[in-house]
Order: structure tokens, then sequence, then C-alpha cells
């Protein structure tokens, strides 16, 4: 079974999910933006990307992000906190299979997890 967290207003997001399931992949989708991630769940997200800087995980041009003060150079920590609290600065999709999560950007990323 592969988790999604799934925004359905985001083209790539929905190309992810169309990729998984004509590989014929079981989904289950989160839809991260109205069930939000705890800040221990990105935490766990990290570990299971391969703790990749948390600048990797968060989308820089939404305009949230210069409205709290977020930089490019902006504490690990600090992204954390923001993405937890504003669940829109995810970068989407993310998907998983186990232990193991891709970035789906591009959207064939995720083919990586079938």
């Amino acid at each position: 079974m592969i988790t999604l967290w799934h925004n359905p207003r985001c083209s790539k997001s929905r190309q992810a999910l169309a990729l998984l399931q004509d590989a014929g992949a079981e989904v289950s989708l989160r839809k991260y933006l109205e069930d939000a991630p705890s800040l221990a769940e990105l935490h766990a997200v990290r570990l299971a990307l391969g703790t990749p800087p948390a600048l990797q995980m968060v989308r820089t041009g939404e305009k949230l992000f210069k409205e709290l003060g977020l930089s490019k150079t902006s504490a690990d920590t600090a992204l954390l906190a923001a993405m937890a609290a504003h669940p829109i600065l995810i970068e989407r999709p993310i998907a998983f299979n186990g232990q193991k999560a891709i970035i789906g950007r591009p959207p064939e990323n995720v083919r990586a997890l079938l």
C-alpha cells in the first residue's frame, strides 16, 4: 500500500496519483491540507526521505513562505515548524511505501516506490 499526501487541486499531485493507479498500486490518500501532519510526522517524513535538508520539503514559492519571514537559509527547525503550522508549505505530493518516501516532483519520481 502506498500512501500519498495529496492535494487534489495540484496538477503534480493528481499526475502522481494517476501514475500509481495506472501501475496497479493500491493507494491510500491523505489530504494533508485537511489532515495536517504533526511536527513529529514531518521529522519522520524527513527520515523516510533520507534526511534531506528541510528546505527540500518546503514550497519556497508560496507567498506565505515570505510572509512568515522564512528564507532559503532558515534553520531546518524553523522550516519544519512552519510546515506543521501551515501545511500549504509542504512540497507535494509525498508518497510513502513502508519506511521509504519520495517527493513526487516530478510526478514520475513516485515510480521508485512500485
